[in-house]
């Protein structure tokens, strides 16, 4: 079984209403694998929350209409869920939906459940179902999810209005269940420490508020051949080079995708805090992912120790890749909201500035130099989400992006860092590339002996 819960809009609840299915799904012993349509790194780290399995994005601007259909289909097991991305035709700016939740239902060829906020509405309801319905004739709809509502006689009138169609669910007005939001959306897992009551009352409500008489329907008609799983087979041994992957409450923005494919490209991923322990021993190259550095800044500049050595194993050669709130801790400074000031690791001769404005969107990028992950003229497609700018550009810019005609990053020989946002799924060259440049820094470091 598998199908995308979508909304008719931002804001319709759709995340709400993907946990509190996954979740109640869990409860009741059912093994479900989850998806999440476009960029976004924080819902993707609910579901996992949730399942306790990775989720990945299916996102064609990223990757590739092919990779979106292999990767769901290599991925999926034998239940899976999507979550879709703003409302339901909701594409790429001035892409129509190429990208959009629309977009990957028709690749995968899924029904939709589509979410509904009635909160404000009562017979208009029709007249939105009806239109999201014949908008486009290639979907298929398995039904409407109404959230937001009311009371029972609130209920009687969208039901009045909906009698031809399928009502999968019903979720009233929720004031306890809320999940917090700031300049970047959604707050991460790691900082919600009462995120499993908050997972309990959402399988409760999952549990009362679907139709499961439907929805075991829905599971059975939806049922697909048995799906070969992705094969996690590594090359090499103990001899793979070892990458530092920063992970904690100030770095957490990575693709399953881009993990993966660094551990089958035969490298070995070692997870650890640069707010919390020193930088670990006998690594061989360095990977940091976005997050929200700007919220942490006191505490990754207290933790001077790992700040220096960082900044001595980037200018010993070691391989690093950072992206956005990487490139932020490589910064020689990070100013936050506040205006206050905190040193960070200093391996990149800028400071970054936290800003109102928010630059975001989907990015073509042409690289102008050589780095660890890129040769000169390679043409990637990336994502920019970020409140923070330079004081200083980069002498030698690693990207010109085609949109804006702008130019981002800092590079050399062994870095490579960039507000831009990669998603290696189709392009394996890259990961593949970075490892290889780990490789000959282990080798070149420690030599085989005569």
């Amino acid at each position: 079984m598998a199908f995308v819960i979508a909304g008719e809009r931002s804001g319709a609840g759709k995340t709400t209403i993907t946990l509190a299915l996954l979740a109640a799904l869990k409860r009741r012993g059912i093994q479900v694998r989850s998806f999440k349509v476009g960029p976004d790194y924080i819902d993707p780290m609910f579901h996992r929350h949730v399942t306790g399995q990775a989720c990945y994005n299916l996102d064609p601007m990223l990757t590739s209409e092919d990779y979106v259909q292999q990767c769901f289909r290599e991925r999926s097991g034998n239940c899976a869920i999507v979550e879709g991305v703003m409302g339901l035709f909701d594409g790429a700016a001035g892409k129509k939906d190429f990208s959009s939740t629309a977009h990957v239902a028709r690749l995968l060829d899924l029904p939709i459940l589509l979410v509904v906020d009635c909160s404000r509405l009562s017979n208009s309801v029709a007249a939105i179902v009806h239109g999201y319905r014949s908008f486009d004739s290639r979907l298929k709809f398995a039904g409407v999810v109404l959230n937001r509502v009311g009371s029972d006689r609130h209920l009687e009138l969208l039901k009045a209005a909906l009698e031809d169609v399928p009502i999968l669910g019903v979720l009233r007005r929720q004031d306890a269940i809320e999940i917090p939001d700031r300049h970047l959306g959604l707050v991460p897992t790691d900082e919600l420490p009462g995120l499993n009551e908050l997972i309990d009352r959402l399988a409760g409500l999952g549990e009362t508020g679907f139709d499961w008489s439907k929805i075991s329907a829905l599971l059975s008609s939806s049922s697909r051949d048995a799906i070969n799983r992705v094969s996690t087979t590594v090359i090499g041994n103990t001899d793979r080079p070892r990458i530092a992957i920063a992970r904690d409450a100030a770095f957490n923005f990575y693709y399953q995708d881009n993990l993966d494919l660094l551990e089958q490209s035969g490298a070995s991923l070692i997870e650890w805090s640069p707010l919390n322990d020193p930088f670990p021993d006998h690594i061989d190259g360095l990977y940091l992912g976005g997050g929200f550095p700007e919220m942490f800044a006191a505490t990754l500049s207290e933790n001077q120790t790992t700040r220096k050595a960082i900044q001595t194993a980037i200018r010993s050669g070691m391989p690093t890749y950072a992206e956005c709130g990487g490139l932020m801790y490589l910064s020689e400074n990070i100013v936050d909201f506040s205006g206050d000031t905190f040193p960070m690791v200093g391996a990149i001769p800028t400071t970054t500035v936290m800003r109102s404005r928010l630059t975001l969107g989907y990015r073509h990028g042409i690289a102008l130099e050589n780095s660890p992950i890129v040769t000169q003229n390679t043409i990637v497609h990336g994502h920019e989400f970020h409140r923070s700018s330079t004081t200083t550009p980069p002498d030698q810019p690693l990207f010109q992006f085609k949109e804006t005609d702008q130019f981002d990053g800092w590079c050399s020989s062994n870095l490579h860092a960039s507000y831009l946002h990669l998603h290696w799924g189709a392009t394996p060259e890259i990961p593949k590339r970075f490892v290889e440049h780990c490789a000959k820094f282990k080798r070149d470091r420690y030599p085989e002996k005569e």
